[in-house]
C-alpha cells in the first residue's frame, strides 16, 4: 500500500515535535532488515499528533512492541481491567544506530536486533501508540535480558554487555509456629550471593572495544546489596547484575 503526502507538511510536523527518541520516514521498506521489522501501515500517535510512516529510533533507543498483559493467573483466576498484570517485556521492532561516545566519537553497537524479545525494568520506557498497539521506547541500558522464541527459559535467555545472570539461592526459615517463609519474603536484606549462569560479552571501552569479563559461568559471586534486578525464569528467581557491582568471586 502506498501513501501520498505533502513533504513540506511532514517536515513541519516533525520540526514541531519535541520527541527526540525516534524519527519518522515517509516510506515503509519492502524488505525486513536486521534492525527493523516491516509494517504495512504505521500510524504513530505522538503528543496527540498522528504521524504516518516508519518509526525509527535514534541514538541508543529501541522500539519495542509490548507483550499483552496477563489476563489470567496460573490458578485460573480471570483478571479484568486494572487488575491485569502488565508485562515489562516485548518484541524488538527496530533499533537506533547506537550511542556515540562524546569524547572518542566511537559508536557503540546495539546489543539487540529486530525480532528478538527483551525484558526491561518496570519503570523504564516511554509508551507510544502505533496502529492501536502499545509500544515503548527504551534505551539499550534498560534491557535486563533478551531471549529468543515465545517463552523466557534458561535455554533461550541471554544477557547483554557487562551483565551477569545470577541464580539466587533462596533459603527457607521456619517461624515459631512452624510456618516456612522464604527469605525473599522477609524484611531481611535480600540475598547478594549466587551462582553465575549467564555472562555477557563484556563492557564497551571508550573506543568501542569489548573489555573481558572477570567472571565465568559456574562461578559463585558476591555483589552489592540491592544492586541486582530480579527476573523470574522457569519459576525460579534470578538476578541480573552489572560487572561493576560484583565484589568478589569464589
Amino acid at each position: 500500500m502506498k501513501f501520498a503526502f505533502n513533504s513540506g507538511a511532514l517536515a513541519a510536523l516533525l520540526a514541531a515535535s519535541s520527541v527526540s527518541a525516534f524519527s519518522t520516514t515517509p516510506a515503509v521498506a519492502s524488505t525486513q532488515s536486521r534492525s527493523t521489522l516491516a509494517y504495512s501501515t504505521l500510524k504513530a500517535k505522538v503528543d496527540g499528533r498522528t504521524v504516518e510512516g516508519e518509526v525509527k529510533p535514534t541514538n541508543n533507543f529501541i522500539l519495542v512492541k509490548i507483550a499483552d498483559a496477563l489476563e489470567q493467573t496460573e490458578g485460573g483466576i480471570i483478571l479484568a481491567g486494572k487488575a491485569k498484570i502488565k508485562k515489562t517485556e516485548g518484541t524488538v521492532v527496530s533499533v537506533g544506530p547506537g550511542k556515540t561516545h562524546p569524547e572518542t566519537g566511537a559508536v557503540f553497537d546495539m546489543p539487540v536486533e529486530a525480532g528478538e524479545n527483551v525484558v526491561y525494568g518496570k519503570y523504564d520506557g516511554t509508551e507510544i501508540d502505533i496502529d492501536g498497539t502499545k509500544h515503548t521506547l527504551i534505551r539499550d541500558d534498560d534491557i535486563l535480558v533478551k531471549f529468543s522464541g515465545d517463552k523466557l527459559t534458561l535455554d533461550s535467555v541471554d544477557v547483554i554487555r557487562d551483565a551477569v545472570l545470577v541464580q539466587i539461592e533462596t533459603k527457607e526459615r521456619a517461624t515459631e509456629g512452624g510456618i516456612l517463609i522464604a527469605k525473599s519474603s522477609t524484611s531481611e536484606t535480600k540475598p547478594s550471593t549466587g551462582k553465575v549462569v549467564k555472562v555477557g560479552p563484556g563492557r564497551l571501552a571508550t573506543n568501542g572495544e569489548l573489555m573481558e569479563m572477570e567472571v565465568s559461568t559456574g562461578d559463585y559471586i558476591k555483589f552489592r546489596d540491592f544492586a541486582g534486578n530480579e527476573v523470574e525464569i522457569d519459576d525460579e528467581e534470578y538476578t541480573v547484575v552489572r560487572m561493576v557491582d560484583v565484589l568478589a568471586k569464589f
